[in-house]
C-alpha cells in the first residue's frame, strides 16, 4: 500500500507540473508544433536518465525514492497519450511534414535526454 501512495504522489506532483508547462509553452509559442508536450516529454526524459544513473550509481537507494520519482513523478510529468493525440490531429489535417518532425524530434530527442541524463548522473 506504501508503494501504491508514494506513485500516486509522484504522480500527481508530476501531472500538475505537465499541466501547468504544457499551458504556459503550447499557449505562449505561435506554431503548429506543441512545444508544451515536447518540453515535457524530453525534460521527463532527461531527469528519468538522471534518476536512473544516480540509483544505479548508489545501489542502495531506497525504493521509495525510485517510485516516488521515476514511476511517480517521470511518468506523471510525462505523456505518450497526449504525443500520439498530437500526431494522430497532424495526419488528420495532412500536416505530414510537422508529423515527421514531431514524431522523429521527440524520438531522438527522448533518447537522447536519456543518455545526457545517465551522463550528468555521474557527475553528481
Amino acid at each position: 500500500m506504501k508503494s501504491a501512495f508514494l506513485v500516486f504522489l509522484g504522480g500527481g506532483l508530476g501531472s500538475v507540473l505537465r499541466y501547468q508547462l504544457s499551458k504556459l509553452l503550447n499557449n505562449t509559442v505561435i506554431t503548429s508544433i506543441p512545444y508544451g508536450t515536447l518540453v515535457v516529454n524530453i525534460l521527463g526524459s532527461l531527469l528519468l536518465g538522471f534518476l536512473m544513473g544516480i540509483s544505479f550509481k548508489y545501489n542502495n537507494l531506497p525504493t521509495a525514492f525510485s517510485l516516488f520519482f521515476a514511476v511517480g513523478f517521470c511518468g506523471g510529468f510525462t505523456t505518450f497519450s497526449t504525443f500520439a493525440y498530437e500526431n494522430q490531429i497532424f495526419l488528420k489535417s495532412g500536416d505530414y511534414y510537422n508529423f515527421l518532425l514531431y514524431t522523429l524530434g521527440s524520438v531522438f530527442l527522448g533518447i537522447s535526454a536519456v543518455f545526457i541524463g545517465v551522463f550528468l548522473s555521474r557527475f553528481s
